[in-house]
């Protein structure tokens, strides 16, 4: 990457004009000094790392992509895009991507032009170099990681003889997973551009990543990452699980398993919130441990019907706080008369008897398991 940031630094000093890199993927490798003309473009390209996916298909419409080699390509002011000077990097015919240049105040000369072309075997060299290197860097890493999180103690010394790591520092895993259907590629892709701009901008955590198919693990040095760190990072919506912190990266896997355990129940209990730490499950913990147990029978007739929603979150919260109909009456701001007719209507329904302890608790379970599964979704209650 030195390499690649001196070429790249030479040659906008040798024009005079502010240069940008960017790899095949139009993802930004290197950038000069931005002294000249910009626009909203570049700027938010420097800030997030790529160019937004309405401006790389504008760029591969005016055909950047099969050029041999440079050429201007237009503005688009409802895009917010200057005129642009395109050098494609290539390295024995394959792309390897581009450089570029903002062609106005004043518009880049041929001489320019042809400058930046002769420079450009250089910087194609430098940048084969570099992905292979980071490929293999990267190939090995996630080798490692997977290991890691399947319980593989060999792989944490592997990670911390490699300088990834550490040694002796605690470890805690956070994970990612979409907050409503499956994670499609483009979630995935999402996930993978995310944590890599939150372990640029966290390296002093010493972050690694792991993307799976259905979520995504960050693997963090001494504190604890604020989950907040993971929602902006990433595009679109998650749900993220905290494990508890180990003292150790051999012991990793426990974290994982309890933050994946935790991502899991939040996507499934919208009223835990968007972060769920693996402590603040509660009862959740040990529900989720028995996929295949039986609801109350009473309690199937009400779930399958919507008019008996009320009943349930009524029944919920007066069992969440231990049967009290005072606080009930409070956290429901239902009259109290109102809460023992909702309350009869219940043990009518369901034939059931509030004063037996063991119907409460079975009643209670059932709840959790209604919610775990989809069955119960209560509007506004917090679900703990």
């Amino acid at each position: 990457m030195a390499d690649l940031q001196r070429l790249v630094d030479d040659l906008a000093a040798r024009l005079g004009r502010p240069l940008l890199l960017e790899d095949r993927l139009q993802r930004v490798v290197a950038y000069s000094e931005q002294n000249g003309p910009m626009d909203d473009i570049r700027r938010d390209s420097i800030l997030r790392r790529q160019s937004i996916p309405e401006v790389r298909q504008w760029l591969r419409a005016a055909g950047v992509h099969e050029a041999p080699g440079p050429l201007r390509t237009p503005g688009a002011p409802h895009l917010g895009l200057l005129p642009r000077v395109c050098v494609p990097v290539r390295h024995e015919a394959a792309l390897l991507g581009f450089l570029w240049f903002i062609d106005t105040a004043p518009a880049m000369s041929a001489s320019e032009v042809a400058e930046v072309a002769a420079a450009a075997p250089a910087v194609a060299l430098a940048l084969f170099h570099e992905s292979l290197a980071t490929g293999l860097a990267s190939h090995r890493e996630l080798e490692a990681v997977t290991g890691l999180l399947m319980g593989e103690r060999e792989a944490a010394r592997q990670l911390i003889e490699a300088g990834a790591f550490p040694q002796g520092r605690q470890v805690t895993v956070l994970v990612a997973r979409p907050r409503e259907g499956e994670a499609d590629d483009a979630v995935r892709l999402a996930l993978e551009q995310g944590l890599l701009a939150l372990r640029r901008r966290l390296s002093g955590h010493h972050p690694l990543h792991l993307v799976r198919y259905d979520h995504a693990a960050l693997l963090v040095a001494g504190a604890p990452v604020a989950a907040d760190e993971v929602h902006a990072a990433v595009s679109v919506p998650v749900v993220v699980g905290l494990g508890r912190s180990r003292p150790a990266l051999a012991e990793a896997a426990g974290s994982y398993a309890e933050a994946r355990h935790a991502a899991e129940v939040a996507a499934r209990v919208p009223g835990l919130g968007r972060s769920v730490p693996w402590e603040r499950l509660g009862v959740y913990r040990m529900l989720t441990r028995a996929p295949g147990a039986e609801l109350h029978p009473g309690l199937e007739p009400l779930l399958d019907e919507a008019q008996h929603l009320p009943l349930l979150e009524t029944l919920e919260t007066y069992l969440d706080l231990a049967g009290s109909a005072v606080a009930t009456s409070r956290a429901l701001r239902l009259h109290r008369t109102s809460l023992y007719y909702r309350l009869k209507r219940v043990e009518e329904l369901a034939r059931t008897d509030l004063k037996d302890g063991g119907e409460r608790l079975a009643l209670h379970l059932s709840l959790k398991l209604a919610r775990l599964s989809g069955r119960y979704r209560p509007r506004d209650s917090p679900g703990f």
